[in-house]
């Protein structure tokens, strides 16, 4: 199985439906800073709209926090032929607003990300974002998959950093429009009605009345509302 593709299928076992069913950015391909700055685009009530207003206005991550994150983000999810990254998802906008939002996340995120900068320096002596993609990747293979048998007390901040990257790349990326359509979600649509198939009707022995069916079923007119007659009976 492709990274991706099990990174997609932790995503719908442990973030669900409830989560995709309520995207902020599932009409557009609108990247999440424009959603976020855009009130018509989702529905608050004034309460929501004043902190939102409150945690846009506010600044936590500075614009080197935001570069690493930026690396990462398109470390766990690097584009493909099918799907664009994380950061065409515009997911670092996403991290960044939820920091803010969830003031839990801060302290961690921050420490963690100076742990990554140190453990940069120690191995070749320069910061994260200056590393090759190599080097990168050299590190985050010991935090993204440590060995259970064999615990590195002096990765163990790494690791938290990396598990807690992974779940909000993951959430901010498959609840935008380009997740959505690399997890093949469509959402709720109205479908169209046929009828009962035929081999249904015949399994039962019963047939639809050709004039009533016309009138019921004529998908050029699905959208047009029935006329009654008094005594009930379908006119149109």
């Amino acid at each position: 199985m492709k990274r991706r593709d099990t990174l997609k299928t932790l995503l719908i076992g442990t973030v669900g439906g409830a989560t995709l069913g309520t995207a902020i950015s599932c009409k557009e391909d609108t990247p999440i800073k424009e959603v976020l700055s855009n009130d018509a685009l989702y529905g608050r009530t004034p309460s929501e709209l004043a902190w939102d207003e409150e945690v846009k206005s506010a600044t936590f991550l500075n614009e080197k926090e935001l570069s690493t994150i930026a690396v990462l983000c398109d470390i766990i999810l690097p584009a493909t032929e099918e799907a664009g990254s994380a950061n065409e998802a515009g997911v670092p906008d996403f991290i960044d607003f939820i920091v803010k939002d969830l003031p839990s996340h801060q302290l961690p995120l921050r420490g963690g990300l100076m742990w990554l900068d140190g453990e940069a320096n120690s191995r070749f002596g320069k910061e994260f974002t200056e590393c090759t993609d190599a080097q990168q990747i050299e590190i985050v293979e010991d935090i993204a998959y440590p060995d259970p048998d064999n615990k590195k007390p002096n990765m163990s901040h790494g690791i938290k950093l990396f598990d807690r990257m992974r779940n909000l790349t993951l959430t901010g990326y498959y609840t935008t429009r380009m997740g959505f359509d690399d997890l093949g979600y469509t959402g709720n649509y109205a479908n169209t009605w046929d009828g009962v198939p035929p081999e249904v009707l015949a399994k039962h022995e019963v047939e639809y009345d050709p004039e009533w069916i016309a009138k019921c079923v004529d998908q050029s007119k699905r959208m047009d509302i029935a006329e009654w007659d008094e005594q009930g009976n379908l006119l149109t």
